[in-house]
Order: structure tokens, then sequence, then C-alpha cells
């Protein structure tokens, strides 16, 4: 891979390659493309060696720009890491073809058979920042799916997503499907982004994966519809009904398993009747594991806890740092989110089902979760295999974003000499 000087003609090359591609691609049969998501995860592994070299120098280029370490652990791959990669291509293989499901069908007294069918969208653009699974989990998607795929990594995966699409291209020739119809931007100049969000003619849909920056960017500047996949500003409200071994282990799982991906807890609201117990309780488990807690004046008095400014509600910290904040009921849990959330996920911990029904139907964020750590907000743990991101838009997708939500549909009508009178 190379830095371009034309970038404009480059980009211009890559989706008018990969608009060919989606064509051959749309009525590719369900197996000769399950055939090649095999033979990518087959690739993947026998090239994890190479993968691994691939991420070091990614590694050495993330430090020596200074990312966060949880920005570096998003960058990191790891043996079992890969292992992942390659049960996600392969979960993806093994799932029914969304393309030409017949979503519903009926019959008018006109003599007319009308079918809504799922169709392919055509060439997607993804744009991501560091974790480089994305090129596999966005490439084995939109492959599933029908569509051809342009993916503009980050410049901090730039290697390890150079190698990663090799094994994704080794899986299309094997099948005998296109190259071109998962392609991976080969340059890390930002002007190829820019270039991306302007293809009206040859992208149909961009995918914005990454921080509050890259998707504000995206969304002002891109004239190609976009799928958004915004912060994960996610809560966890623990209600007056909690069980509290369920509240421990839920808070603390949801905070620290992985405190960079977008479903990490990072603020937990507290009924005022627990302060004193449950959420005295959580407070010190996070403590204790390395968390730091922002604490409003109520919680305060919990000996290690650090006091909360105006600007750590509605945080998305991505770090090993937790938001904390006393509430006087459910209602005043929702009335936080709504104020402070991002719409991706959020959590009610709570034996009383009747609060839980008033927390789902008074929120409207994508995911919403009940005794469950919202480190489970994944398209993998959702049975789509991998995602694609999670769309905290209100159009089209919405929640995480797996093959069937890369297609849309078409109506097949069929008469007999139909005539309208």
């Amino acid at each position: 891979m190379k830095d371009h000087d034309d970038i404009q003609a480059l980009m211009a090359a890559i989706g008018t390659r990969a608009k060919a591609a989606a064509a051959d691609l749309a009525c590719a049969p369900a197996d000769q493309k399950a055939q090649a998501l095999t033979a990518a995860a087959d690739a993947v592994w026998a090239r994890r060696a190479d993968i691994l070299e691939a991420n070091e120098k990614d590694m050495a280029f993330g430090a020596d720009k200074g990312l966060s370490a949880a920005m570096m652990d998003r960058l990191k791959l790891t043996e079992d890491r890969i292992q992942g990669i390659v049960d996600g291509l392969r979960a993806v293989a093994a799932q029914d073809d969304p393309v030409g499901e017949i979503l519903t069908e009926w019959d008018m007294d006109s003599g007319l058979h009308i079918q809504r069918v799922r169709t392919p969208l055509g060439v997607i653009g993804v744009i991501y920042e560091s974790r480089p699974n994305v090129t596999a989990d966005a490439g084995a998607l939109c492959l599933k799916s029908g569509n051809a795929v342009v993916l503009r990594g980050g410049s901090e995966s730039f290697h390890s997503s150079g190698a990663i699409h090799a094994c994704l291209v080794e899986g299309l020739r094997a099948a005998g499907l296109p190259e071109d119809a998962i392609q991976l931007v080969p340059t890390r100049d930002r002007a190829a982004v820019s270039e991306m969000l302007t293809m009206t003619d040859t992208i149909d849909v961009i995918v914005p994966r990454g921080g509050k920056g890259l998707v504000g960017l995206v969304q002002r500047e891109a004239r190609v519809p976009v799928f958004a996949h915004l912060e994960g500003i996610v809560h966890i409200y623990l209600d007056a009904a909690a069980d509290p071994e369920k509240a421990l282990k839920v808070v603390v799982n949801a905070k620290t398993r992985r405190t960079g991906i977008c479903g990490a807890a990072e603020c937990i609201l507290i009924h005022r009747s627990l302060v004193d117990t449950i959420g005295q309780g959580v407070i010190r488990a996070l403590l204790d594991a390395g968390i730091e807690v922002r604490a409003d004046a109520a919680l305060q008095k919990i000996k290690g806890t650090v006091p909360a400014t105006p600007e750590d509600w509605g945080k998305e910290y991505l770090d090993t740092i937790i938001a904390a904040r006393v509430v006087e009921d459910v209602d005043g849990a929702i009335a936080h989110i709504r104020q402070y959330g991002s719409q991706h996920t959020d959590c009610i911990v709570t034996e009383d089902d009747a609060v839980a029904a008033r927390f789902f139907q008074r929120l409207d964020s994508a995911i919403l979760m009940r005794n469950a750590s919202t480190q489970f907000a994944d398209g993998g743990e959702f049975g789509m295999g991998a995602e694609i991101g999670i769309a905290t838009g209100k159009m089209h997708a919405r929640g995480p974003v797996g093959a069937a939500q890369l297609t849309s549909f078409k109506y097949l009508v069929t008469g007999d000499g139909a005539v309208r009178g």
C-alpha cells in the first residue's frame, strides 16, 4: 500500500469498480457468498502470524501518536481476538441469506399478486477508527447482504486492516466472486474520507463507526445517506427493587470488561433508597476494580470517589472512569437519560416488572436492557454473527446493524393480463 497523489481519481476508480461488483454480487447465490466467507475465515487463521506482525506496527504507531490506554486496547489484536474474527466470519457465513427473503405477500382483487422482498442496498462505504476487526465484520456483513463495500479504516489500524482485508479478498477469489466487492482504501490521507462523503454516483450509504468527532464530521459533510453510529453514553439505573447480587455483577461487568467499547457503562443512576446499601457496595466494587468514580454530592461521602462536575453528565469516557448520581425514582432516571443520553443503550436493574415496563416504554434508546450487562450491546451477542455498528438514528436501521439491516426491499408484482379500469 502507498499514498496516492490524486486522491479524487483514486476514489473515483474505487467507486466505479465497487458499483460494477455490486451488480454481480446482488444476484450471487447464497452458497457462493458463504463459501467466500468460510475461505476468508480459513485465511485469517492461517495468516494470523502475519496479522499479529502487522498489528505490532500499528500499536507502535498508536503509541507514538499518544493514544489512550482504552484506544490502544481497541487497536490491539491477540490470537484470541483473531479467533473471535474467525468465529464471526463463520457465524455470518452460516446465517440465512437475507437477499430475496419474502417479507410479506398478498393478493389484490385486481388479480395482482404482490411480494415485498429483501434486496441489497448497493455499495456501502464504511469509515471507521482504530478497531481492525471492523474490517472483517463490515466486509462479511456487506458480502452476506449482497452489497459491495468500500472500507476506509483509521490511520492507526492501517497495517492490521490491510492484512485482514487481504484474507477477505482471498475468500472472494476462492469462491469466484469479484475481488472488487470488498475494497480497502489504500491510503491514510484524510482527503479520501472527504471524497467518499460526496460519491453519490457510486456509494449508496455511508456507515461511520468511531468517536463523536468522526461521526459529526460525516453527518455535517456527507451528501451520501448516513447510518449514524453516535456516542455510547450508556446509563444503568439501579432501582429500589434491584437485586443486590445482580446489581453488583451487571454494573461491574458493564464498566470493566472492556472500557473502550461503545456498550461500556458511563453513568450509574442510583435510587435514593439504595445510597447506603446496594449503591455503596457497587461504587466500592468499582473503586476496588480501579475505576475512578465521579460522584454527585449525595455519593461523595463514599471514600475514594471524586466530585462530579456538570460536564460529567452526558460524557462518553471510553476509559476507566464512570459518573454516579442519585435519583428519586424511575422517572428521575428517565428524565436524566432523556437529557444526557445518546439513545444508544440504557439499562435498568430491578425485580419490579411495572417499573421495568415504564423504563422500557418511556425511553427510546436503540437498545434497552433489564438485569443484563450493557456489554451485550453487540451484533454478535444478538445472534447477528457480527455488526457493522450500532445505529442510533431512527431511519431504516436501528441498533446493531447486521446483514438484514443492510438491505432494502422491492415489490414484485405478478398479474395474468391484469389491466386497470
